[in-house]
C-alpha cells in the first residue's frame, strides 16, 4: 500500500504537477479527439447538412435583425409597442421593395443587358489597344529583358474563357440547386426575423439556463461582447457600403461613365468586404474607362480617389469607429485566409467570424492566467540580495 501511495504521488508530481507536461497531454488529447472525429466524419452528415440548409437564411435573418432591432427597441423605449412597430418596419420595407422592383430594376436590366451585347465591342477595343502597346519600341524592350509573351498569355486566356463557359453549361444544375436554396431562404427571412426582433430580448436568458451556475457571469459577458462586436460590425459595414454606391453613382453621373448604376451597385455590395473590397468593385469601372477615353480613365480616377478620402476620413470613422480594435493587416490575411477555405462565403463572415473567435480566446486566455498562475507580476528589484530584508518606517501622520 506505501509503495503504491508513493507511485501515486510520483506520478502526480510529474505529470500534472509540471504545467509543460500537462500542457503535452492537452494538446495530445486534442490530437485524439481531431483524428476520432475525423474517422466518424460520417456520423456528422445529417447536422452537416442540417448546417447548410439554415445557415443562408439564418445569416440574412441576422444582418437584417441587426439593422433593425435598434430602431425597434428606441421606439419600445418611447412606448410603442414591438409588435407594431414591426408590423409598420415590414410595410415600409415592402413598399420600398416594390418601388426599387418598378424603377430601378428595369433600369439595371437594361444597362446590364447592354453590357452584354456590347462586350465583344469592348473586347475588340482592348484587343486593338492592346497591340498598339505591343508595336511600342517600350514593350519591346520589356519583352526581351522579362521574356514575357502577351500573345501566349491572350491564349491562355482564351482556353480558360472557354472551359469557364463549358463548366458553367455542365454546372447548371448546381446553379439551379444554389437558387432553390436562395429562393427558399427569401422566403423563410421574413417569419424568422419577425419572432427574432419580437421576442429576441428573451434568448440570451433562455441559453444561459442550460449553462451551470459557476458560468453564468463569465458567459453573459462573452456573449454581450461578441454580440457587441458583430452587431457594431454588420450596421456599419453595410451603411458605409450603401453610402460608397451611393457616392460612387453620383460621381459616375457626373463624368458621364457608362452603365453608372451597375458598376454603382457592384462596388457597394463587393466594397462589405474590406480592404479587398474596393479593388475588386474598381475593376470593371477601369475596363470600361480605359475602352471609352484616357480622359474617362482620369474622371474615373478623380471620382474614385474622391469618394475613398471621403469614407475614409469621414464615414467610416463616424459610423464603424474603432470598435473591432483589429489591424489592417490581419484582416487582409484573415479574409485571404478563410476564402481558401470555404469561398466566397468565407470572404464575406471572415472579420466577424474571427471578431468573435477573438473574444471567445481572450476570455479563455484571461480563465487560463487566472488559474494557472503562471503570469503573476514580477517582483519588484530593489537592488538587494533576497535575504536583506527591507524595513519601511511609517511616519506618524500627525507630524506630517
Amino acid at each position: 500500500m506505501g509503495s503504491a501511495q508513493l507511485w501515486s504521488e510520483r506520478f502526480k508530481r510529474f505529470f500534472l504537477g509540471n504545467r509543460f507536461v500537462l500542457f503535452l497531454l492537452i494538446l495530445l488529447l486534442i490530437g485524439l479527439n481531431v483524428l476520432v472525429l475525423d474517422k466518424v466524419s460520417f456520423v456528422f452528415k445529417p447536422l452537416t447538412v442540417l448546417l447548410k440548409t439554415v445557415l443562408l437564411p439564418i445569416l440574412l435573418t441576422g444582418a437584417i435583425y441587426y439593422l433593425l432591432n435598434p430602431l425597434v427597441d428606441w421606439l419600445e423605449r418611447k412606448g410603442i409597442p414591438r409588435v407594431y412597430t414591426i408590423v409598420a418596419l415590414y410595410l415600409l420595407i415592402a413598399g420600398i421593395i416594390t418601388v426599387v422592383i418598378i424603377s430601378v430594376v428595369p433600369i439595371v436590366q437594361n444597362q446590364i443587358t447592354d453590357l452584354i451585347d456590347n462586350f465583344p465591342k469592348y473586347s475588340y477595343e482592348v484587343q486593338l489597344q492592346f497591340e498598339k502597346l505591343i508595336g511600342s519600341n517600350f514593350f519591346h524592350q520589356v519583352q526581351e529583358s522579362t521574356g514575357f509573351n502577351p500573345t501566349k498569355v491572350g491564349e491562355t486566356i482564351s482556353q480558360q474563357a472557354t472551359t469557364i463557359l463549358d463548366n458553367a453549361w455542365s454546372g447548371i444544375g448546381g446553379f439551379l440547386g444554389a437558387l432553390k436554396d436562395f429562393v427558399l431562404a427569401i422566403i423563410t427571412v421574413p417569419f424568422i426575423l419577425f419572432y427574432l426582433l419580437k421576442d429576441g430580448k428573451k434568448l440570451p436568458a433562455f441559453i444561459l439556463r442550460y449553462v451551470p451556475v459557476k458560468f453564468r457571469n463569465q458567459t453573459h459577458r462573452v456573449m454581450s461582447e461578441m454580440n457587441g462586436q458583430i452587431s457594431s460590425y454588420i450596421r456599419g459595414q453595410i451603411i458605409v457600403s450603401f453610402c460608397i454606391g451611393i457616392l460612387l453613382y453620383i460621381g459616375f453621373l457626373i463624368i458621364g461613365m457608362d452603365y453608372s448604376l451597375v458598376l454603382a451597385i457592384i462596388a457597394s455590395f463587393t466594397s462589405i468586404v474590406p480592404y479587398l473590397g474596393p479593388a475588386i468593385a474598381i475593376t470593371p469601372a477601369l475596363i470600361i474607362a480605359i475602352v471609352t477615353s484616357p480622359f474617362m480613365l482620369l474622371k474615373l480616377i478623380i471620382v474614385w480617389t474622391v469618394v475613398q478620402l471621403i469614407e475614409g476620413k469621414f464615414i467610416s470613422p463616424q459610423i464603424m469607429g474603432k470598435s473591432l480594435r483589429i489591424h489592417p493587416i490581419t484582416i487582409i490575411f484573415v479574409i485571404l485566409t478563410a476564402g481558401n477555405l470555404f469561398g466566397v462565403l468565407g470572404i464575406i463572415l471572415a472579420v466577424p467570424g474571427y471578431a468573435v473567435l477573438k473574444v471567445v480566446v481572450n476570455h479563455l486566455f484571461k480563465w487560463f492566467e487566472m488559474r494557472s498562475h503562471l503570469y503573476e507580476p514580477e517582483e519588484k528589484d530593489t537592488g538587494l540580495p533576497p535575504d536583506v530584508e527591507v524595513t519601511v518606517k511609517v511616519s506618524n501622520p500627525e507630524q506630517g
